[in-house]
């Protein structure tokens, strides 16, 4: 029998870390070989990709943008910078208006600098910053330093005012990004606290909210391996380059081959009679190089 291998588009519940439905996957697929391409909140729902078999190999190759819609409540802020925290601040704030959010939002638009949650994954001092918060530290007690990210859009999808104001966000961004910190941010901006409320990932690289598999569906499945999407689907917004048999057998090896075409940091491989994917490439001044080989054949 086969090892599964391939992406799955996992659409994670509310209440599960990423680690959790990483565990989830192997008891179902009945595999070790599991990993995930970028944490989300266990309050967050929405796509996590999940590598699986030889699929792990090349998750660090997954492309990096996310689109997320979520909501951030003003008024409020907390321990976590989200709902699920301890209350620091909680004051009614019914006088803000759209037009005074509108304008602080484009200060939060290209790249921008961020200080982590103090609950996050972060590492500092050697360990991960949640354990030094559930350990008693506080902010004031530890440098958290700030570190560059990049918002690409910031679109207002709904605006509720009330004693505490709510804004309903479609962000686009490039890793690392947290949008509790962004909410926490906009708050602070605004002078009156500010968290997030729902958040909900939407796009993962080339993966979609609406093609995506819920746990239940997984577990129900009379063969759940065949949800799971090929290699390749990972990567279906890169050029490709084809191979004849020789050129397939030289580039595995690691040679470098002469070839035509502008330069690509990474390019699909495939098989030209077939097109079966045969890994990761780049083209470097008129050379095919080897990136990430999916599997070595004998010859």
């Amino acid at each position: 029998m086969t090892d599964p291998a391939g992406f799955l588009n996992l659409d994670k519940p509310a209440g599960l870390t990423s680690h959790d439905c990483v565990a989830a996957v192997r008891r179902i697929l009945k595999t070790r070989k599991v990993g995930h391409g970028g944490t989300l909140d266990p309050d967050a729902t929405g796509v996590l990709p999940i590598a699986v078999g030889k699929a792990t190999r090349f998750l660090s190759f997954l492309p990096e943008g996310k689109g997320y819609r979520a909501t951030f409540r003003l008024g409020q802020s907390s321990t976590t910078d989200d709902a699920s925290g301890e209350r620091i601040e909680d004051h009614p704030h019914p006088q803000i208006t759209l037009e005074q959010v509108r304008s602080s939002l484009l200060l939060f638009q290209g790249q921008i600098q961020q200080i982590p949650p103090l609950y996050s994954a972060v590492r500092r001092e050697g360990k991960r910053l949640y354990e030094l918060a559930r350990a008693g530290v506080t902010p004031d007690q530890i440098h958290i330093p700030p570190r560059t990210v990049e918002i690409h859009q910031l679109q207002i999808l709904d605006w509720r005012p009330g004693l505490y104001p709510e804004l309903e966000l479609e962000i686009h961004c490039g890793p690392g990004t947290y949008i509790r910190a962004l909410a926490r941010d906009l708050g602070y901006q605004l002078g009156c606290g500010g968290l997030m409320s729902q958040l909900i990932r939407w796009r993962s690289g080339a993966f979609r909210l609406e093609m995506s598999v819920s746990l239940e569906t997984l577990k129900a499945h009379p063969d759940p391996s065949t949800l799971l999407q090929p290699i390749e689907a990972g990567f279906s917004h890169l050029a490709f380059s084809e191979l004849d048999v020789d050129q397939i057998w030289r580039w595995q090896c690691g040679q470098v081959l002469p070839w035509d075409g502008v330069d690509q940091d990474l390019i699909r491989v495939c098989e030209a009679e077939s097109g079966r994917f045969l890994g990761l490439g780049q083209i470097q001044q008129g050379e095919l190089r080897t990136v990430r080989v999916l599997v070595s054949e004998s010859r």
